[in-house]
């Protein structure tokens, strides 16, 4: 794809972001092909459970509404901390990394979760969703049976610094100088919320 190709991929991925930050289920939705790929790599026996019920595979501009507004119901938005680090395009492809930091509504408890979401665009729709995440840190914050909490991540509260990598590929999501906007993915939902910038990390190259 030439470089026109790659803008459009990117041009894409930023307003689905920018949708879901909004939070309207529906128009983010509209971006999705009527049928698309939509994979996450949690255990097939962990889709479906009735704590985390956005845990499943979709296929519809239906099904992508549903997920967005599960999400919502099932976290506490005034507590998201979760931030975008890269956005890596390569022609129809494109890669979102970051860590989701989210508080489970039902729990009361805060979780950390490193993810990758592979986005492929093809005549400006998405047509695949894969998620990469580490589905055992959201099982214990929401108490899914067979998951102790010896082993998770330390609890979250307040804001790290957003970390921005030097990188041609890499998209700075901020509003001013003075701002900056958090993006919140679980799964691929997000939430977006400026807060001042107290410092900036960047990572090696």
């Amino acid at each position: 794809m030439n470089d026109l190709g790659t803008i459009a991929t990117r041009t894409v991925v930023e307003e689905l972001l920018r949708r879901i930050g909004a939070g309207d289920p529906d128009a983010t939705a509209a971006l999705y092909a009527p049928v698309s790929d939509w994979k996450l790599n949690w255990p097939e026996n962990e889709h479906n459970r009735p704590t985390t019920p956005w845990i499943r595979h979709r296929a519809t501009r239906a099904d992508a509404a549903e997920h967005f507004r599960e999400i919502a119901r099932h976290h506490v938005p005034e507590e998201v901390g979760t931030v975008i680090e890269r956005i890596l395009v390569d022609g129809p492809d494109a890669v979102v990394l970051g860590e989701i930091r989210q508080t489970a509504r039902p729990t009361g408890r805060a979780y950390r979760s490193r993810f990758a979401l592979h986005l492929t665009i093809e005549n400006e729709l998405i047509t695949r969703h894969h998620v990469y995440e580490d589905s055992l840190a959201v099982a214990q914050a929401f108490d899914i049976p067979g998951h102790d909490q010896s082993g998770s991540s330390a609890p979250y509260s307040g804001c790290a610094p957003t970390t921005q990598a030097r990188s041609s590929t890499t998209i700075p999501i901020r509003s001013s100088p003075s701002q900056r906007t958090r993006l919140a993915l679980h799964s691929n939902g997000i939430a977006a919320t400026d807060r001042p910038s107290a410092q900036r990390a960047e990572l090696p190259d």
